[in-house]
C-alpha cells in the first residue's frame, strides 16, 4: 500500500476524491469475494446506487458505499438512514424496472470503509443489511 501512503494527505483533504476511491478500493474488496461488477454509479431521478453486483448464485447486490476519514462522530453504517434506505429501494427498482429484470433474488449490503490516518484501510461489509 505504498501508494496510499502518497495519497492519503489528498484524500483526506478532499471528500469527494475519498468517496469515490473509497467506492473502488470497496469493489476490489467485493470482486475478491467472488461478486462480479454489472454497473457502477447508476443515477436515475430517484436516486443512485453506487454498486450493482452479482453474487456467485446470481444475486443481483446493490452495494451502499460509506467512505469516511474516520469514525470521529460515529460508525460510518449509521449513515445508512431509513430515507437512504428508501432511496436506495426506490433507485433499485428504477434500475429493475429499466432493465426488464424480474423473478431474481435480491440483496441490500452496506459496505464501510474508514481510511484512518494511518495503516491499512478498514473495510466493513454488512451483507443484507436492509430489506426495502
Amino acid at each position: 500500500m505504498c501508494g496510499l501512503f502518497l495519497i492519503r494527505r489528498r484524500l483526506l483533504s478532499d471528500r469527494a476524491r475519498l468517496g469515490r476511491w473509497g467506492e473502488k478500493y470497496c469493489e476490489r474488496f467485493l470482486q475478491n469475494k467472488g461478486l462480479r461488477t454489472l454497473i457502477r454509479n447508476y443515477s436515475c431521478k430517484v436516486g443512485e446506487l453506487d454498486l450493482v453486483m452479482v453474487a456467485g448464485d446470481g444475486t443481483l447486490v446493490f452495494v451502499e458505499v460509506r467512505s469516511r476519514a474516520d469514525e470521529q462522530f460515529g460508525p460510518a453504517e449509521a449513515t445508512v438512514t431509513p430515507a437512504k434506505r428508501e432511496r436506495v429501494s426506490k433507485a433499485a427498482r428504477h434500475f429493475l424496472a429499466a432493465h426488464r429484470i424480474e423473478d431474481r433474488p435480491l440483496r441490500f449490503d452496506v459496505i464501510t470503509l474508514i481510511l484512518g490516518h494511518r495503516g491499512s484501510p478498514q473495510i466493513r461489509h454488512f451483507e443484507n443489511a436492509f430489506v426495502p
